[in-house]
């Protein structure tokens, strides 16, 4: 299959195969690569009715030496299952997880964009309970699958910077599943995320549901703020996800002597910002120009900051393998 990695967008392209293990009597299946892209379930199935579903997003890259590498598959792995026990799933072993990632990437090689094109293979582990049943209660059967796309730079062009809102509604309740990656989180942004839009913005941000007074994250990434004596900041919620992306760039800050706090952050303190951004797997760091909070706006820069843009450049540089990995985060494809 040709593809034209200049055309590249973020966004699903079938391919060669997904993989599947079933989880039945307790116990997991060893697994199979199918070519088919479509799944046949019950229609009683639990994930369609009570939402016992979770899902993952990392990446593979062709490296500057021409390896093909997955960024921190580990920590995907302990958060899936972290989410797992949450909505009372199974336990996913962390070499049945490593296995489905190498073997979904090995049968779909071709589809890792070249070094140079600013591409990757997008992949996306998900776990549903699939029993059929009408009462509310956990699923006895699972599938955890693992599916891989290619896609494209998300700034084509160079970094672009959005606008955001803060939101009228809230995205997590505390104690309750902000924590965690589940598919109802995300159902519930979709609203909050039409009204930014329909305000001229890009991206909504959540507020803390029991006082509002405090920043919690975006609706699919979380907050970044580079104060004007040069410190990341981030918020520490127990109701918001814990990204590995921001848990690398925190790392790197350090790396580069940059001073890290995680803290609550109040909503009054965007006017101590010089840089914000809004960072995930998608597209590391999108730089934030304005934040409105109803009649006041906070402003920013019109481009990436100088912060940010060190920040990503050096997890761009790891990923691709021109800058030393030092933590020892990209898990090597190995390929017969």
């Amino acid at each position: 299959m040709e593809i034209d990695w200049q055309s590249l967008g973020f966004s699903y392209m079938p391919v060669k195969s997904n993989i599947r293990y079933k989880f039945s009597g307790g116990k997991w299946d060893d697994g199979i690569l199918c070519s088919s892209d479509k799944i046949e379930l019950s229609i009683a199935s639990n994930c369609l009715h009570y939402g016992q579903a979770a899902f993952e997003g990392l990446k593979a890259f062709c490296c500057k030496d021409g390896k093909v590498r997955v960024f921190r598959p580990g920590e995907n792995a302990l958060r899936l299952n972290r989410t797992s026990a949450h909505i009372m799933g199974p336990e996913i072993p962390l070499e049945i997880f490593n296995e489905a990632v190498q073997r979904v990437v090995q049968d779909n090689i071709e589809y890792v964009p070249p070094y140079g094109t600013g591409g990757s293979l997008y992949i996306r582990p998900l776990l549903i309970g699939v029993t059929p049943q009408i009462g509310i209660s956990a699923s006895d059967d699972y599938i955890f699958l693992v599916l891989v796309s290619p896609v494209g730079p998300y700034y084509k062009g160079g970094i672009k910077p959005v606008d955001a809102c803060v939101s009228e509604f809230d995205r997590a309740a505390p104690r309750g599943t902000g924590h965690i990656k589940i598919a109802g989180n995300y159902a519930a942004s979709l609203y909050p995320t039409r009204k930014a839009k329909d305000m001229g913005c890009q991206v909504a941000l959540f507020l803390d549901a029991a006082k509002r007074e405090y920043i919690e994250e975006f609706g699919t990434s979380n907050f970044i703020g580079i104060s004007h004596d040069g410190a990341y900041v981030t918020p520490d919620s127990s109701s918001i996800l814990d990204s590995i992306t921001n848990k690398s760039l925190r790392l790197i800050a350090r790396d580069l002597g940059i001073e890290v706090e995680r803290r609550p952050i109040k909503i009054e303190e965007l006017s101590s910002f010089r840089e914000v951004g809004a960072c995930g797997t998608a597209v590391i760091i999108t730089p934030v120009r304005n934040i409105c909070h109803g009649e006041k706006i906070y402003r920013f820069r019109d481009e990436i900051g100088p912060v940010l843009k060190q920040l990503y450049d050096r997890m761009t540089g790891i990923q691709y393998g021109e800058v030393e990995d030092v933590h020892g985060w990209m898990q090597e494809i190995k390929l017969s």
